[in-house]
C-alpha cells in the first residue's frame, strides 16, 4: 500500500521555470498582438499554434517533476515470530582480507554474500547484524526487512570498521569477543529462541572456547558457525602479499572446539543449505507477532522521463511538416 509522496529534490523543480517563463512572455506577447490585429481590422492570427503551446508546457512541467525526483513510499505487511531472533555476526579483522591471488574474491565479501543468503531463507524471523575483531558491535539489531538487513550488510560492514582496540596489523581476531553477544542486549528480552550466526576465518588468539560457550548458554544463545578461509589465500597490498601474515591452519579446529563447547555446530562457506536447516531446527516453531511494515521507495522520476516523450514527439512531428 502506499504511504505518502515525497520529493528529493525539490527545488530542482524550479527547471520547469526554464520553458514556462519564456512561453508565458510568448504567450502574453501574442495576446496584445491578436487584440491590435483586430483593432486595425487585419486579418489572419499569430502566435503559436493552442497544441504547440500545450505540448511545450507539459514537457516543461513533466521535466521538473523528473527533476524534484519524486518518491512514493510503500509499505509491506508481513509476520514474524514473537519469540525468535537472529543475530548474524561477521569477523571484519584484517585476516578477513585474504583472498586467493589479489584479484581474487575476499573473505569478508564471500562472508557478506553467504550472510545475504542466509536471511533470505528466514523472511519469517528478526535478523540484525553485529562485527567483531577484538570486540563485537552491533550494526542492527533483530528486524523482519529483509532490505535492510542486505543495506547494513553492504554498506556499514568493512574491515577494520571500527577498528580493533589493539593496535597490531593482524591476528587481533578473539573469538573470546562472542560472549559479548549474551549479554549486553543484542537480542530483545521476549526473544526466547536465539541463534547467533558466525562468519570467521577463525584466525585467532588464544581464547577459553569452554567460558565463552557457558557464557553464550547462559544467555540462552545457540550458535552456529560458518568457517570462510582457504590454505591457499593471502593478504595483497597493492598486488603483493603480505610478508607478515600467513594463514593458520588450524583455524577449523578452533572453531569446532568452540561449536562443541557451545553445543553448536561449524559449516563450511559453501553450506549455507545445511546450516540454514540447523539454524531452522534449532528456531523450532513459534506464536507470530502482528503484521509488521516493512517500507520500500519508488521513484517516481524516470516515469515522467518517459511521459516527456510524448510531447516532444508531437512537436518534432509538427516541426518537421
Amino acid at each position: 500500500m502506499l504511504t505518502g509522496l515525497t520529493f528529493r529534490s525539490p527545488l530542482a523543480a524550479l527547471v520547469a521555470l526554464v520553458a514556462l517563463v519564456p512561453l508565458a512572455a510568448l504567450m502574453v506577447t501574442s495576446a496584445r498582438a491578436r487584440q491590435t490585429r483586430f483593432m486595425l481590422g487585419l486579418a489572419g492570427s499569430l502566435g503559436l499554434p493552442r497544441g504547440v503551446l500545450v505540448a511545450v508546457t507539459a514537457v516543461a512541467v513533466l521535466l521538473g517533476l523528473a527533476a524534484a525526483q519524486p518518491v512514493v513510499a510503500q509499505t509491506r505487511e508481513q509476520e514474524v515470530r514473537a519469540d525468535a531472533e537472529i543475530i548474524v555476526l561477521l569477523d571484519i579483522s584484517r585476516s578477513m582480507l585474504a583472498s586467493v591471488g589479489p584479484s581474487g574474491r575476499t573473505r569478508l565479501e564471500r562472508a557478506k554474500l553467504e550472510a545475504i543468503r542466509l536471511r533470505q531463507k528466514f523472511p519469517d524471523v528478526p535478523v540484525g547484524v553485529a562485527s567483531f575483531t577484538d570486540r563485537t558491535l552491533p550494526h542492527l539489531f533483530p528486524v523482519a526487512d529483509e532490505q535492510l538487513f542486505r543495506a547494513t550488510v553492504e554498506e556499514a560492514i568493512d574491515i577494520e570498521r571500527p577498528p580493533p582496540i589493539a593496535l597490531l596489523r593482524t591476528g587481533v581476531t578473539t573469538l573470546a569477543a562472542l560472549s559479548a553477544v549474551a549479554n549486553r542486549g543484542y537480542f530483545s528480552t521476549q526473544a526466547v529462541d536465539r541463534v547467533l550466526v558466525t562468519f570467521t576465518d577463525a584466525e585467532t588468539r588464544p581464547f577459553d572456547p569452554d567460558s565463552v560457550g557457558a557464557g553464550l548458554r547462559r544467555g540462552r544463545v545457540r550458535a552456529f558457525f560458518v568457517h570462510v578461509w582457504d590454505a591457499r589465500e593471502r593478504v595483497y597490498t597493492n598486488g603483493k602479499p603480505e610478508v607478515d601474515y600467513g594463514s593458520d591452519p588450524a583455524s577449523r579446529e578452533q572453531l569446532d572446539r568452540l561449536a562443541a563447547a557451545v553445543r553448536g555446530s561449524s559449516f563450511g562457506e559453501d553450506d549455507v543449505s545445511a546450516l540454514a536447516a540447523a539454524v531452522r531446527r534449532a528456531l523450532g516453531t513459534g506464536p507470530m507477532t502482528n503484521a509488521t511494515e516493512s517500507q520500500t521507495q519508488l521513484s517516481l522520476g524516470p516515469y515522467f522521463l518517459l511521459a516527456a516523450i510524448f510531447p516532444v514527439t508531437f512537436l518534432l512531428v509538427r516541426l518537421a511538416r
